[in-house]
């Protein structure tokens, strides 16, 4: 084995965080998030170490830096803010820093009485090295205290040693001799605050044409109003493509359908166009582009459908046939996940001789939608393309759009859904939709917020899609319908509704034992009363004003659970990282009969003083509790109200004169 290149180099720089597969992946922050980097920083002997973080933005030239604090066990931290759109690059960097050891030293030997003066020459000759290297202002400085430790006198060369004021200035000029880098660079993926937070409305044009007639994307224009007013984040549509006649499905996905069946908005591609074209029925492109400038009119932002699959009827299909998987007799192989066929759709083939001019034209698609105005994707099945496509497209894109987010729609298997999050995916659909004891839930979101998920995986949580109908839905009733709103609202930074459906409290399934939707919009219109007696358009309004209202409902690191002595009943907090915000839940899985229990918090940790009382002001009905100590009785009735969404009035005076904190 031969020697290294440089023997002297004894610092060890290690155990770098955030990072995601030792760098192969970026860290996931959003536009003003804090960075903080943490590291193992260490060498032998008892020399004193000292570590700094570098970065940039890929956009500068010149590297930025800041000193690493000491938390303990050779391990420090070092934060800097991630201020634009694009990518970071962090690495840190180690060194033995003399100056620092020299000191140390010398403080014990003055304190055991001991002759000094061959060790002040060593100082003063430290900080000749150090003003040697330095701008000419600090140059100078550092070379006048440089005097003062060869001064005749011994006790003032001491103390000019020992100054803080030369200890400030030798931390800023080190030379760092014999520094160390890290083996590798992180990269920090920084996005816009819409992919950490956001609230999602779905819905299907064509369902709102009146007395019956196919809708149009005018139509969501009219509709937007109405759903800004609830505080949604984003209007999703599915495919707005035009629809093949082959094998088009019938309603509740029969296999024959009848003229005027309108089929599956997911079986992309007719004889007027692709994946650029718009159903004629639906509008044209300028109408997407209008929908698009509307929704951000109302603060809101248009999410479009990205299915990359085709219909026989695709001009794809006749125009480039070697972008499909062939049978042994020449057909084109439809979709199936057996015993499920899906005749009216063709997936394409990845792995097809002419992929590199697939991949192209597939990115082409994206960059056509990113023209006309839309910056938001929410993917159909990702899981069933390549990694290796998903990563190559989401950086071309944010290339040249570092705004532009992707949700990934893929309810599979663990790992498959993190390597989407890694290669580039922005919010991820989760199995929320599937957890509803407490044990699971608590369960599920310990993993999604406190492991190293948490640095790219965006959970966004949906009660209901199209195609998720769950048991517990069509059997809970209304009660349920409104928990699992809180709960998606509050758990998750991101959560989205399957609009109409969700408000009028949709429960009718296809059949026993399936989550498909009775009469489900994927195949055939719905004539929607948005104004029915029981909507819970009310309760969503009041959810994401919280949300809207509460800062601490706008992030996943700090939620914290809390016991509450009933298993029908979950209880959290949420909190800013300065305490300024706290937001207490407390919800009823159970949707039949009336439960209570006491909450118990962490008063300290909380910042609440548990000698006095302090007020809880309930956000969804209006309601305020006055609360002592840290158990507090709660009593909820799921025919009323199955949550309370607490926030924290923190008492200042007395238990008759409260101040609040904003």
């Amino acid at each position: 084995m031969s020697p290294p290149k440089d023997g002297r180099r004894r610092v060890v720089v290690e155990g770098l965080a955030p990072e995601v597969d030792c760098g192969r992946f970026p860290v996931k922050r959003v536009v003003g998030d804090t960075v903080e980097v943490r590291a193992d920083v260490f060498a032998d002997g008892h020399d004193v170490v000292a570590a700094a973080v570098r970065y940039r933005h890929e956009r500068e030239r010149r590297w930025r830096e800041v000193r690493m604090r000491p938390l303990g066990n050779d391990r420090y931290a070092g934060t800097f803010t991630v201020d634009r759109l694009g990518c970071y690059r962090f690495g840190v960097t180690g060194w033995v820093d003399g100056f620092a050891t020299w000191r140390e030293q010398l403080e014990r030997r003055v304190s055991a009485g001991q002759d000094v003066r061959g060790e002040l020459e060593d100082g003063a000759r430290l900080v000749d090295a150090a003003a040697g290297a330095a701008p000419a202002s600090a140059a100078a400085d550092l070379a006048a205290r440089s005097d003062l430790i060869r001064a005749a006198d011994a006790d003032e060369a001491v103390s000019a040693a020992l100054d803080e004021g030369l200890a400030e200035l030798m931390h800023e000029h080190d030379p760092r001799p014999n520094a160390v880098e890290s083996a590798d660079l992180v990269t920090v993926c920084v996005e816009p605050q819409l992919a950490r937070c956001s609230a999602w409305y779905e819905l299907f044009p064509r369902s709102l044409g009146e007395d019956g007639a196919h809708g149009t994307l005018r139509d969501v224009e009219a509709a937007l109003p109405r759903i800004a007013g609830m505080g949604f984040d984003v209007v999703y549509v599915p495919p707005v493509h035009p629809i093949g006649q082959t094998k088009r499905k019938g309603p509740n996905n029969t296999p024959e359908s009848a003229a005027g069946d309108t089929g599956s908005p997911w079986a992309i591609g007719a004889a007027e166009g692709g994946h650029t074209a718009v159903h004629p029925d639906l509008g044209s492109v300028a109408d997407v582009r209008s929908l698009a400038a509307a929704c951000a009119e109302h603060d809101m932002a248009l999410a479009l459908d990205l299915a990359f699959q085709c219909s026989p009827d695709h001009p794809w299909v006749s125009e480039h046939p070697e972008w499909f998987r062939h049978r042994a007799d020449g057909t084109i192989r439809y979709a199936e996940n057996p015993p499920k066929r899906y005749e009216d759709i063709y997936p394409l083939d990845f792995e097809c001789e002419a992929w590199e001019a697939l991949w192209e034209a597939l990115l082409e698609v994206v960059r056509f939608w990113i023209e006309q105005g839309i910056a938001v994707f929410r993917v159909d099945n990702p899981h069933t393309k390549p990694f290796a496509f998903w990563e190559w497209l989401i950086a071309e894109v944010k290339r040249d759009h570092p705004d532009v987010i992707f949700l990934a729609e893929a309810f599979t298997r663990p790992r498959v859904m993190e390597r989407l999050a890694k290669v580039g995916f922005s919010q991820s659909y989760t199995y929320f939709a599937w957890r509803h004891t407490k044990h699971e839930l608590e369960d599920y979101l310990r993993e999604l917020t406190t492991t190293s998920l948490a640095d790219y995986f965006r959970p966004n949580f949906w009660p209901n899609t199209p195609d998720i109908l769950t048991e517990a839905m069509q059997v809970g009733g209304r009660p349920t319908f409104a928990a699992r709103l809180v709960l998606a609202a509050t758990l998750s930074a991101s959560y989205g509704i399957y609009g109409p459906a969700f408000e009028l409290v949709e429960q009718r399934g296809l059949r026993a034992g399936s989550e498909e939707y009775l009469d489900s919009e994927k195949y055939q219109l719905r004539a929607w009363d948005i104004d029915a007696p029981g909507s819970l358009a009310p309760l969503l309004t009041a959810v994401n004003a919280a949300r809207r209202a509460h800062p601490a409902l706008r992030a996943n690191e700090r939620l914290w659970f809390h016991g509450i002595g009933n298993d029908a009943l979950i209880a959290y907090s949420k909190h800013t990282a300065d305490l300024a915000d706290i937001v207490i839940v407390v919800v009823s899985l159970d949707p039949h009969h009336v439960q209570s229990g006491w909450v118990d918090l962490p008063l300290a940790q909380l910042g609440i003083d548990a000698d006095h009382p302090y007020q809880v002001h309930d956000l969804l009905d209006g309601e305020t509790y006055v609360w002592h100590g840290p158990r507090n009785y709660v009593e909820l009735d799921p025919e009323r109200m199955p949550a309370h969404l607490f926030h924290v009035r923190r008492r200042l005076r007395s238990e008759q004169d409260f101040e609040y904190f904003a």
